[in-house]
């Protein structure tokens, strides 16, 4: 792991993190998937200044679909939608993950939510897929998720 809570929290020299978490990015280019990778090495994605960020923005929606095809929709995928509240309540942000190999959402303490969005990071599974790890929390850890996936597509909505 590169920019997770556990390299950044209380270590010094953070941007160090983020420089061997770029250079990881530009040495797989070639593997990632093009929009995780468009996100991954924009200039705003990790801001926390960007309206568009997902940094403690807040979970409004998470829905998990099985579209098919076949004769008998017999031939089917999984395939994930995340909807957040940006952090300025000031518009929306959304994530389509189109076809999901396997995923994990942990929630330790949900008596307040999820809380904020507090860290992610994309990575390449063994197999080469799309790895999201995001973390979840608010005055503690609140919950952690994994999503092994083809790829990621990324909206902004503008507006509350």
């Amino acid at each position: 792991m590169f920019i997770l809570a556990a390299e950044r929290d209380g270590v010094p020299g953070v941007g160090r993190y983020f420089e061997v978490y770029r250079e990881y990015l530009a040495a797989n280019r070639h593997r990632f998937p093009p929009s995780a990778f468009a996100l991954a090495t924009s200039s705003w994605y990790y801001g926390s200044s960007d309206h568009r960020a997902p940094h403690d923005a807040w979970l409004e929606e998470a829905r998990i679909e099985e579209p098919a095809s076949g004769e008998r929709s017999e031939r089917r995928i999984v395939a994930l939608r995340v909807r957040l509240l940006g952090a300025y309540h000031d518009g929306h942000i959304e994530l389509f993950y189109p076809r999901v190999y396997r995923y994990q959402l942990n929630l330790d303490f949900g008596e307040h939510g999820h809380r904020d969005w507090r860290y992610d990071e994309f990575r390449l599974t063994d197999e080469g897929h799309l790895l999201h790890e995001i973390e979840w929390s608010g005055r503690d850890d609140t919950g952690r998720w994994l999503i092994e996936a083809s790829d990621v597509e990324f909206s902004w909505i503008p507006g509350g």
